[in-house]
């Protein structure tokens, strides 16, 4: 690799990076930049103010990201509220060269234009390098701005001294990429925000047996399951897996393999002890043959077989009576052939959740097997959270930050 192509450190490697960009001679940079996260696997999405696009088009940092820039609040093309959809898709945000007046506005709360209303939409870390004269830099207004963002919690970038386009010296230069870089890497170390905390988490489909060759299940992967436990342990959560299905998984996570509905609640039972979230993304299969027969049904012996369906038990509702557990966060999920919220809404209360994900069961492209999802998130408190089609380890992302600060 050319020395010019600085590595990107491996806390940002493979990020989703929101490059929110400012007017500036500087903004070329960003493009350079941007094609260095590209390179490490970072997926890359811009917004630019008009300002910016005095510097650089917007096609420049499309043909890098292979992302369309937004550029318009009110476009007409994507989501409803691209803002918003960029900053619950974030898991870094980068504004950069940050003016003078995008300090002051960001320090109101303004969000006349992409970069200042995606800022206030993130949920994500935010990393602001500013970029101006020196002798703007050093006033007194914008050092108190910069002060304002730092006690909300944004991270700024103070920047280097050279010479400036002015061509005064002093400080004001964008700082270098190896700076961001590594400044970006900073931000992304308190992703661990799940330390500390236990998940449990249920995947796949239970399987309850006819006889010891049959037994009824369902299309359930667990893909959903084991991408929500991996999620949870790379940021930093102690996670037990409670799975019917083998997959590859991270680590940091105890798997307990199981079979039935029944080992599944057993395993629940033995495992939710000092948990704070419990996950339920299993497929639990709702009834099951009221007896298991012992030897295998041979087709010459019978021209028909009758068989006998009893309900399994539910498993929320058995938790329900545990002791210690009232303090544990439930999240169920739902999959739903019709009325995806009504139905979605109706199961949330009957079993008493905090949250649930619903997702259409009559799409191929999404859901079981898939690796792909798509839904409906409710909360118990009467909110809720589109969640657009997107890999199911990106869902798991988006489902677990909605979930943290609800966990105190």
């Amino acid at each position: 690799m050319d020395r010019s192509e600085l590595d990107v450190p491996p806390a940002v490697a493979g990020r989703r990076v929101a490059l929110l960009v400012c007017g500036g001679i500087a903004v070329y940079k960003l493009v350079d930049l941007a094609s260095r996260l590209v390179r490490a696997g970072c997926q890359v999405r811009v917004a630019m103010t008009r300002s910016a696009q005095q510097f650089v088009g917007p096609t420049s940092f499309r043909g890098i990201t292979g992302h369309p820039v937004l550029t318009d609040l009110f476009g007409s093309e994507g989501p409803a509220e691209p803002h918003v959809e960029l900053g619950d898709w974030a898991q870094l945000m980068l504004l950069a060269p940050a003016t003078a007046d995008v300090l002051a506005r960001l320090v109101q709360g303004r969000s006349d234009d992409p970069v200042t209303a995606t800022v206030l939409a993130a949920r994500c870390p935010i990393l602001i390098a500013p970029a101006m004269n020196d002798a703007m830099w050093n006033h007194a207004a914008v050092q108190a701005n910069v002060a304002v963002l730092w006690e909300r919690g944004l991270t700024v970038l103070a920047p280097e001294e050279g010479r400036l386009a002015s061509g005064h010296r002093g400080p004001g230069r964008l700082p270098t990429a190896e700076a961001i870089l590594t400044a970006l890497e900073a931000c992304a170390a308190p992703g661990r925000d799940y330390a500390g905390i236990k998940v449990v988490v249920t995947a796949g489909g239970t399987r309850e047996p006819i006889d010891p060759v049959r037994f009824i299940s369902n299309y359930s992967s667990g893909k959903m399951g084991y991408a929500l436990a991996r999620t949870a342990a790379q940021r930093g959560a102690e996670v037990v897996l409670i799975s019917t299905v083998d997959h590859p998984w991270a680590e940091g996570v105890t798997v307990v393999a199981v079979v039935t509905a029944a080992e599944m609640l057993a395993g629940l039972r033995q495992h939710l002890g000092g948990a704070r979230l419990l996950i339920m993304a299993a497929a639990v299969a709702d009834y099951r043959p009221d007896q298991r027969v012992p030897d295998k049904i041979r087709r010459e012996q019978q021209e028909e077989l009758m068989m006998r369906l009893v309900r399994n038990p539910d498993l929320l509702a058995e938790l329900s009576s545990e002791p210690d557990l009232s303090g544990l966060y439930r999240l169920g999920f739902a999959a739903e052939d019709s009325g995806l919220a009504v139905s979605a809404l109706a199961k949330l209360q009957r079993k008493h959740l905090d949250a649930i994900v619903a997702n259409d069961i009559r799409r191929s492209d999404i859901g079981f097997g898939s690796d792909y999802n798509e839904g409906l998130m409710l909360f118990a408190d009467g909110q809720r959270l589109e969640l657009p089609k997107m890999p199911k380890s990106e869902m798991a992302e988006r489902i677990l930050g909605a979930v943290r600060p609800r966990l105190g």
